[in-house]
């Protein structure tokens, strides 16, 4: 009989073998070799063989992760950035149904991003900042209801945010900084109960900050608020005060008018505040200088009366890296 090391032996084994010749689904494979016939990424010369998981004594193609589901094995990650991959984006890519990763940021990818996109049911990153996409965002990413990271920034987006991306409901981190986007904030993004950071900055949008806030709750996890370098106008609402996780205001350059109401002070994890080049009047409540855990306060280029320090006199720490981490 048996001993139960040599059970287990066995089981081992017998599980290494079915991995081992598990084979990789024909739609995985067949989109794989599309998208690598139809880019030429300087990556081929790593994507040896027909299996993007490997074959055999061939490992799996660089940037290429799988895993297996009952006798198959599917394309769960693709990560191929910073190769200077240059075209238009590659559709073959929304065929791969069981992908959680996609991440080619930092190459040259031109055009729009296809609206197939919303097939990829299962994505919970998204990144494809860095790049030269254009067009609009399509509103069909509001489909993707695992998502948790949406990079986008860094490219040639116009039009409108869509308002679809308030269908997200695991969001977590939207990046959307130096596109050409225009119009307003959707304020449904407020409805969105995990979202950690924004990040607008750099665009031609346009509106208010208590449009955006209108939804009684919004925003209730957010950290970190970046609008700097847009066309924002109007005052700074009381009621961004309500938005009691915020660590980050970023409001710089833009067009905001009207004092700066003290129950922004008492937002209580507050640590950077940046209120520079705008239109902004009156002084600057004394409980800022107070705040304990308040860093940077940036208030220069508005016109607030005489004797106002450009630069909040608060106890000053040394701010590193790990302050603006994510």
């Amino acid at each position: 009989m048996a001993s139960r090391c040599e059970l287990l032996l066995i089981c081992v084994l017998s599980l290494l073998f079915a991995v081992s010749y598990s084979k990789t689904l024909k739609r995985d494979v067949k989109a794989l070799n599309e998208i690598k016939a139809s880019l030429g990424w300087r990556v081929v010369y790593s994507w040896v063989g027909d299996d993007p998981c490997g074959d055999g004594d061939l490992p799996p193609w660089s940037g290429v992760t799988c895993s297996t589901q009952g006798d198959y094995r599917v394309v769960t990650e693709l990560e191929v950035y910073a190769v200077s991959i240059v075209g238009p984006f590659p559709i073959a890519v929304t065929n791969l149904l069981d992908l959680t990763r996609l991440d080619l940021h930092n190459n040259k990818l031109t055009g729009p991003i296809p609206p197939q996109i919303g097939r990829l049911k299962r994505l919970k990153v998204l990144n494809l900042r860095w790049n030269k996409l254009q067009d609009v965002i399509p509103p069909e990413i509001g489909e993707l209801k695992r998502l948790t990271h949406l990079y986008l920034s860094f490219n040639s987006f116009k039009g409108e945010i869509p308002k679809e991306l308030a269908a997200l409901p695991e969001l977590r981190y939207l990046y959307l900084q130096e596109n050409r986007l225009i119009g307003r904030i959707p304020a449904e993004l407020g409805t969105l109960q995990n979202l950690r950071h924004l990040d607008a900055g750099n665009n031609h949008l346009v509106g208010t900050i208590r449009e955006l806030i209108r939804f009684d709750g919004s925003f209730p996890s957010l950290r970190n608020l970046y609008l700097n370098n847009n066309y924002l106008s109007g005052g700074i609402p009381a009621q961004l005060s309500n938005l009691t996780s915020l660590e980050i205001v970023y409001l710089s350059c833009n067009k905001f008018i009207g004092n700066i109401p003290f129950a922004i002070a008492h937002i209580p994890k507050l640590t950077f505040l940046y209120l520079d080049h705008n239109q902004f009047t009156g002084r600057i409540p004394d409980a800022f200088y107070k705040h304990p855990f308040l860093k940077e306060m940036y208030i220069e280029g508005n016109m607030f009366k005489q004797g106002v320090n450009p630069i909040g006199t608060h106890k000053v720490l040394e701010v590193s890296d790990a302050d603006f981490a994510v």
